[in-house]
């Protein structure tokens, strides 16, 4: 599901920076800022970059049921969902600052207009999805620094996102429950 939305979140975003820049190939790209060696991936230069940097798991939950109705009115009982909050890195990798930050500038306010992507607006959206949010995150000057130095790499014009509400559930069956078919009469005279 991570890679999934992670996926869906970069074409979806490239193909509004591809129509707002009449651009032919694709402006961003899913990587990571840096390789492990410290050399900056070829396939970033002159894009957008999104990269995955933090997920949490949401602990502010609302009722989850643990059942699910079977077709035969009888009830399966599974095991919880867990839903996670990504952090995600748009970084302006480019030779001419000027363009990078055009094109963070594009993004920016292409989550301001589109805070939610949801299946009727983006039938594209993958199965398990019906919608995903994304909320801006403001980290202090010290923040973005211990952030850019965990990385090893120099400083580019980015903003943060948390994409919010990634549910991953686990297909298993604990048990069954069986469907409630009459009443029982209690009362005695």
């Amino acid at each position: 599901m991570i890679n999934d939305s992670l996926q869906f979140a970069t074409a979806v975003l490239d193909q509004f920076l591809k129509r707002q820049f009449s651009l032919d190939e694709s402006g961003v790209v899913l990587n990571r800022v840096v390789e492990q060696d410290g050399s900056v991936p070829a396939s970033n230069q002159n894009k957008l970059v999104l990269s995955l940097i933090n997920i949490d798991n949401e602990t502010n939950r609302p009722y989850y049921t643990r059942n699910e109705t079977l077709p035969d009115g009888n009830y399966s009982d599974i095991s919880l969902s867990e839903r996670f909050n990504l952090y995600l890195l748009f970084s302006a990798n480019f030779d001419d600052y000027a363009e990078g930050l055009k094109f963070l500038n594009a993004a920016i306010l292409f989550f301001q207009v589109h805070t939610f992507l949801d299946v009727k607006t983006y039938p594209q959206m993958p199965a398990g999805f019906s919608k995903i949010e994304f909320d801006i995150e403001k980290l202090t000057y010290h923040q973005m620094h211990s952030l850019w130095t965990s990385m090893g790499a120099k400083y580019l014009p980015s903003v943060i996102y948390r994409m919010r509400l990634i549910t991953i559930k686990g297909n298993d069956v604990t048990g069954f429950t069986p469907a409630v078919t009459g009443t029982i009469n209690t009362t005695q005279p």
